[in-house]
């Protein structure tokens, strides 16, 4: 049976993406986490690597990388040049862009040199360049435009040698998850972890080659770099 991997599972939109797949039947579901067996940490390249071992010698045709870091109790997204911190910027930086780049090292070389297979990492709106209106948040916003380059350079690295694969930044938009309740203001479309799985798998299954190395909201609507 073909197998999904997700990264992160133990998250709000991780975890529901993991039980609607599961619901869904089409894939043997591998949920990584850093509570896990094995430990997932993103960070940790060994621990990558362990799990590149786990899912090694199978039919993996589908990870979702579903980490992200935006806040915690010692960090807060920056308001102002002035509340910059080089620690808040390297711990963002690991798990924001490090963390998916090592995932990609050492997942897509497991991707079958034929068939579909689609690696889909969540980025985030904020880390548009192009639509960057508003400014502050300026760790968070570097971080997730690193991972975007990431996530395009290593598509095209692929693309030479299976060009049937398919590797996207996706966009889930506001969830209501622990991650963004302190930011969730009225005016905001802020929807179900439940919803925005729905959403994100709904895109993952129009996607074609053509869309490798895009950047694409929860509606499937290309977003500018």
């Amino acid at each position: 049976m073909a197998v999904a991997a997700i990264i992160g599972a133990t998250g709000g939109v991780g975890g529901a993406l993991t039980a609607a797949l599961r619901a869904q039947g089409d894939f043997e579901v591998e949920a990584f986490s850093r509570t896990g067996a094995p430990s997932l940490d993103v960070t940790d390249e060994a621990s990558v690597a362990a799990v590149a071992v786990a899912l090694a010698g199978r039919d993996l045709r589908l990870v979702i990388d579903a980490t992200g870091f935006l806040h915690n109790t010692q960090f807060q997204p920056e308001k102002s040049l002035r509340q910059l911190d080089p620690a808040h910027m390297l711990h963002s930086f690991a798990v924001n862009a490090m963390g998916p780049a090592l995932l990609m090292k050492h997942l897509l070389p497991l991707c079958p040199r034929e068939g579909r297979f689609v690696f889909a990492t969540l980025s985030a709106k904020v880390g548009s360049i192009g639509d960057n209106q508003l400014g502050g948040w300026h760790s968070y916003r570097a971080a997730k435009a690193a991972l975007n380059q990431f996530l395009r350079t290593a598509s095209v690295e692929l693309r030479r040698t299976r060009p049937e694969a398919i590797c996207v930044a996706l966009h889930p938009g506001t969830v209501d998850t622990r991650m963004s309740a302190a930011f969730s203001k009225s005016g905001l479309d802020v929807r179900a972890p439940e919803v925005a799985a729905a959403d994100l798998l709904r895109v993952i299954d129009g996607l074609t080659p053509a869309h490798t190395g895009g950047f694409f909201d929860y509606r499937g609507q290309s977003l500018p770099w």
